[in-house]
């Protein structure tokens, strides 16, 4: 969310958008950064603890080696090195050079800020895919991102400031991926997920005795 908002904010200076959405982008900033330095504080040191590698930003089952650890820096500096030098590339780019005039570049910012929110939900989707579970995700979570995904369409649509197609198109993925979301809370429920269906898990549920009686 702190690259994709830093991306918005560059993207209003060439597509002068919605004020309300160039100040969403800036408090998300903000909040981001608040977030990030309350993780950096709270992490677990790096090394070892009861035989388990404790790797910075990585879950027990990350076996994706990032390129220069990227996100998994064991030090607090590069976190914040590497949002400077990307607000300090982008800004070089708009003030100094031809290209911050292409409406290529430009829509390549919003698009790909865009994207970057809307793909949030995708890691969540995955793993309740891949354990046949939600369990660990919240339906009030599901509910209020599915309400916001209605209010932020309602907006776009509606709203009679300029509002460009890619927060629309993203804003549509993203209502997808969280709908799906509340499809899984229906299909897996928040269980152990060894059924992957309502009736898989009403069968899974009953006695066995029972079972063998409905058999027979």
């Amino acid at each position: 969310m702190l690259v994709a908002s830093i991306l918005k904010v560059f993207f209003w200076f060439g597509d002068y958008y919605s004020v309300a959405l160039l100040a969403q982008a800036v408090l998300t900033i903000g909040v981001q950064f608040v977030l990030l330095k309350v993780a950096l504080d709270n992490r677990p040191a790096p090394g070892q603890k009861s035989g388990v590698a404790h790797i910075p930003f990585s879950g027990a089952e990350d076996r994706l080696v990032r390129p220069y650890d990227f996100w998994q820096w064991k030090h607090t500096r590069p976190y914040y090195l590497f949002i400077a030098y990307f607000v300090g590339v982008l800004s070089f780019i708009h003030l100094l050079t031809p290209i911050s005039n292409s409406p290529t570049y430009i829509n390549s910012l919003g698009y790909l800020g865009l994207a970057i929110e809307a793909t949030l939900p995708l890691p969540q989707v995955i793993a309740n895919h891949q354990s046949q579970s939600c369990k660990g995700f919240r339906l009030s979570v599901c509910a209020a991102w599915i309400l916001g995904d209605v209010m932020k369409l309602s907006y776009f649509f509606t709203s009679a400031q300029v509002i460009p197609w890619a927060f629309r198109l993203c804003a549509i993925f993203q209502c997808i991926c969280d709908g799906y979301l509340g499809v899984q809370f229906w299909l897996y429920g928040s269980g152990s997920g060894s059924a992957g269906s309502p009736q898989q898990r009403l069968e899974s549920e009953i006695p066995l005795e029972e079972k063998d009686i409905r058999m027979n």
